[in-house]
């Protein structure tokens, strides 16, 4: 089932299924920023991914001497939420374990995801909640894709990634679908990206990030551009498909990261793992501005 938002200036749908925004749209240029998940390239929107990011070595993790088997990126993005609460500008939906969820993934838990529309874009929430005396271990993160070009006339090579601030941050590099520690090194985000698709060949591209971020994704060519922002969310991925040169460029802010190549399985020490002790809570959002 879908919900829409809306104020007067914009109006987001969102899918029950898995949370997922499906479309942003200003009422008043009737400009798309949501990528609209077009199979021949990805099928998806703005997948929430939860309880991990990335891929798990070999898809599977162990934990109190138990080995689970998870695909990348978890279960939730394929789940059914229920509402939780709705307003004409904001929408609250919540997902909890089941049977089916406890054969891949132990624990108890709670996650809501909240959207809110205001001024010129919409804060997406997310907050999780350890319901029990035993700790959990979890990573989450976005994944919302955007069209590129975001108007007619356009091409994806005219627009460019500007990072805020202008800074270089560390990056790393994936091995296949792990990522390689070894191998970090200082990034340019101290300019601005010039998009293109071959600048996806390796994968995502992945930086470490601290405090205050944004991306945004511009062109000269238009006064129209879309900015993600994020405070305190140690990762960021860059991603589109390669070698297929699809439309959209993701801009992911994530609490967590797929495994390196050599680890070891074991959950507790899972690379950007985060624990919440019994009955404690974490939240963290991010904000989609547009113009």
């Amino acid at each position: 089932m879908d919900i829409t938002i809306e104020t007067p200036h914009l109006k987001a749908v969102i899918s029950t299924h898995g949370a997922e925004l499906k479309s942003l749209k200003s009422k008043e240029t009737e400009i798309e920023y949501i990528w609209q998940a077009d199979p021949k390239h990805w099928a998806r929107h703005a997948p929430v991914l939860f309880p991990f990011v990335g891929s798990l070595k070999d898809n599977q993790y162990t934990y109190q001497g138990k080995t689970y088997e998870l695909p990348q990126h978890g279960f939730a993005r394929d789940m059914e939420f229920s509402v939780l609460e709705q307003k004409e500008d904001a929408v609250s939906f919540i997902l909890e374990d089941t049977p089916e969820t406890k054969k891949v993934y132990p624990f108890d838990f709670k996650l809501v995801l909240s959207y809110e529309l205001g001024g010129d874009g919409i804060v997406v929430k997310y907050r999780v909640e350890n319901p029990t005396g035993e700790e959990m271990y979890f990573s989450i993160g976005g994944h919302p894709a955007f069209n590129v070009p975001l108007e007619e006339g356009l091409s994806f090579e005219d627009y460019f990634l500007e990072p805020s601030p202008m800074k270089s941050r560390v990056i790393v590099p994936l091995r296949g679908r792990y990522v390689n520690l070894d191998q970090r090194t200082l990034g340019q985000t101290n300019t601005n990206i010039a998009l293109t698709h071959d600048l996806f060949k390796n994968d995502a591209l992945i930086f470490e990030t601290i405090g205050l971020n944004s991306f945004s994704i511009r062109s000269e060519n238009s006064p129209h551009s879309v900015t993600l922002t994020y405070n305190n969310m140690p990762y960021v991925g860059i991603w589109s498909t390669y070698p297929v040169e699809s439309p959209f460029v993701c801009i992911e802010p994530w609490e967590g990261i797929a495994d390196t190549h050599d680890a070891s399985g074991e959950l507790t020490e899972k690379l950007g793992i985060r624990k919440l002790d019994a009955h404690e809570v974490f939240e963290t959002k991010y904000s989609i501005t547009v113009k």
